[in-house]
């Protein structure tokens, strides 16, 4: 455990800290009287009310303040655990496919801004589309790092760590499905429930990166303009001589 690296619990952490501050959002929401509980029936929605959509709950003040502020969050830190996870994978599998996936979860990161940032009574169709950036690519996304995982066999440890994001790759499109149908047959409180069991388990998968991550160290080298490598102890010794030449 000691031997661990300190930025495997930055995934752990991420997902703890978004699935609260969504909570969150959601008992403001009901807190304020705009959305009905998840353990309500279809029939209990009239009224004012609005069944209890992630979205439906962000969409009115203060708590799309605060649903603004966690999608941001959520966007920028899931973009860095996946350049992480490039960088980590960039000398073992095919580089292509570490690219695509990168790109793909980058493209989904900006649909999270948009969810985020406009509300779905305000602009339907804008945050409709970073809905199904999203959820459409963050599903392949978990698709293709399970097959990564599986692929590489990082210390050995990869076909267990597979069939675990096999799993939730599985359970994520199961209710990317159902939701869809449920929407269609307009049955919203089922629909409410199956998006919060859909993100949760996305952000259960994110989290399982802390796995992989605690092996490694992620470092930040800094170049100078002929290529040359420049450690912060060169750094520090490169100014330390400058300040003497200019006394």
């Amino acid at each position: 455990m000691l031997n661990c690296s300190p930025w495997a619990l930055l995934p752990p952490i991420y997902s703890v800290c978004i699935a609260a501050g969504l909570w969150v959002v959601y008992f403001v929401a009901v807190n304020d009287g705009k959305i009905v509980p998840l353990g309500s029936h279809d029939r209990n929605i009239k009224g004012s009310l609005y069944p209890p959509y992630i979205s439906v709950a962000g969409n009115f003040p203060p708590a799309s303040c605060i649903f603004s502020e966690v999608m941001n969050l959520a966007a920028f830190v899931g973009f860095t655990i996946a350049v992480l996870r490039y960088i980590q994978l960039r000398h073992t599998i095919d580089s292509r496919l570490n690219a695509v996936s990168l790109v793909v979860f980058s493209i989904g990161c900006f649909g999270m801004t948009l969810v985020g940032n406009v509300q779905l009574f305000t602009e339907e169709v804008t945050h409709n589309f970073g809905t199904l950036l999203t959820f459409g690519l963050g599903t392949v996304f978990c698709w293709m790092q399970s097959y990564i995982t599986l692929r590489v066999n990082l210390r050995n440890e990869g076909r267990m760590v597979a069939l675990i994001r096999f799993l939730l790759s599985g359970s994520i499109t199961v209710c990317v499905i159902v939701r869809s149908l449920l929407m269609s047959q307009d049955l919203d409180m089922h629909a409410a429930r199956c998006q919060w069991a859909l993100v949760m388990l996305f952000l259960i998968f994110l989290s399982t990166f802390a796995i992989e991550f605690r092996h490694n160290y992620f470092n930040i080298v800094c170049t100078d303009v002929s290529g040359r490598p420049v450690s912060l102890s060169d750094a520090h010794s490169q100014a330390s001589r400058y300040q003497l030449d200019q006394m």
